[in-house]
This record gives structure tokens, C-alpha cells and sequence, in this order.
């Protein structure tokens, strides 16, 4: 069983004191409709790219994405680089680029439990990196798995907007052991539209993975 969040604004509180292992990973989990194999053969088929806007208890922000850690600044989860970090703060990384839409299971970013109190909150967000913007045949689903909790479903659905960038989801770390997740799915033209929605106050620059 998951709990759906299914209108704009739900919204489903996760408490953390009853979690029985408290030292294995959160999840979050972007998986989508990849095309099948001919789309993916000649053409056509679906790449979204996971991203994540974290905010810390200490005022530090940043943003992680495949766009973020590309040309090499990227690295693995004991180290701090534009792709996070596990083992220290941010307590956040991102597992990879699945460029192409090869992954069987999408795109995952993880967060460890043992610095929950140090983030304050997390907006997950996905954009399409090249071609036009096809919502309505992703089937793009975002899941917020915590051990021993029921998980927490957002599932973009139908959506016919011509905008490439959608923040889906908020996770507010609220200090008492408990995360609360929140439905957003709001469209944008890209990172710097959304950045003014939500107030992350950063400068942007045009950027390529390539």
C-alpha cells in the first residue's frame, strides 16, 4: 500500500521515532515511461532528469542535478561534490544521470537519516533535458520511501503543459523527527523560473551535460 497524494496542496506527515531502522537509507525515486524499445532504437523516447533544491538548518542551499555534477563534478556518495554527499552534510546525494532512459528503476536521490536535523527542507523537481515537452506520455511518478512507512506517491498524470521544468514535491524536515511531503507540481520555463516561485535566490548560467 503508498499514500497518493493527489491534489496540489496534500499533504502527508512521516514520523521518524517509529522507524525501525533508522540507519538505512531514504529514498526518493523518480521512475517514468521510457518508450519501449523501438522508441528508444530510433528515436523519441523520454529522458527526464531527477533534480533536488535543498535548503540546511545552517542557511546553506544548493542545487543537485545532472546538469549540476556533469563535466566531472560529480562523484560517489563519501565524498562532497556537486552531486551531494551521504556521509557528511548535505546528508543528500544523487545516485546518477540515467542519460538516455536506460534504467530500469529511473533516477534516485538518497538521504541519510542520520542528518535529517540538519536539513530543513528538500523541493524535488524534473526537467526534461532535450526535445519538446511531453508530459502526458512519461507517466512519471516520484516516491518518497522511508523503512518501515507506508511510501509517499506523487504521480505527474496527464499534464499537457508546454513548459520542459515541473517542481513536484517539498519535503519539510521539521525538527521533531518527522518529514512532511507535500504535492507541488508546478511548471516552469527552467531552473531560474522556479527559483523565482520558490525563493532559492541563485544566479544562473546557461549549462550542458555534454
Amino acid at each position: 500500500m503508498a499514500i497518493i497524494l493527489e491534489k496540489s496542496g496534500d499533504q502527508h506527515r512521516i514520523n521518524l521515532e517509529k522507524v525501525p531502522d533508522i540507519n538505512k537509507e531514504i529514498v526518493i525515486n523518480l521512475d517514468w515511461s521510457k518508450g519501449g524499445f523501438f522508441k528508444n532504437l530510433f528515436g523519441g523516447a523520454i529522458d527526464l532528469d531527477l533534480g533536488c533544491f535543498y535548503e540546511l538548518r545552517n542557511g546553506n542551499k544548493m542545487l543537485i542535478d545532472g546538469l549540476q555534477f556533469s563535466h566531472g563534478r560529480g562523484g560517489d556518495r563519501h565524498h562532497v561534490t556537486r552531486q551531494g554527499c551521504y556521509d557528511r552534510s548535505p546528508y543528500i546525494w544523487h545516485q546518477g544521470d540515467d542519460r538516455g532512459g536506460g534504467a530500469s528503476s529511473g533516477e534516485t536521490i538518497l538521504v541519510n537519516p542520520q542528518g535529517i536535523n540538519e536539513i530543513k527542507r528538500i523541493i524535488v523537481y524534473t526537467f526534461i533535458y532535450e526535445g519538446v515537452a511531453k508530459w502526458s506520455e512519461t507517466n512519471a511518478v516520484v516516491k518518497v520511501q522511508v523503512p518501515g512507512k507506508q511510501d509517499v506517491v506523487v504521480k505527474m498524470g496527464q499534464q499537457s503543459s508546454n513548459k520542459k521544468f515541473c517542481a513536484i514535491a517539498e519535503l519539510d524536515f521539521g525538527g521533531d523527527n518527522s518529514i512532511t511531503v507535500k504535492r507541488l507540481l508546478t511548471f516552469h520555463d527552467g531552473h531560474s523560473d522556479c527559483d523565482k516561485m520558490y525563493g532559492w535566490g541563485f544566479n544562473y548560467q546557461p549549462g550542458s551535460k555534454d
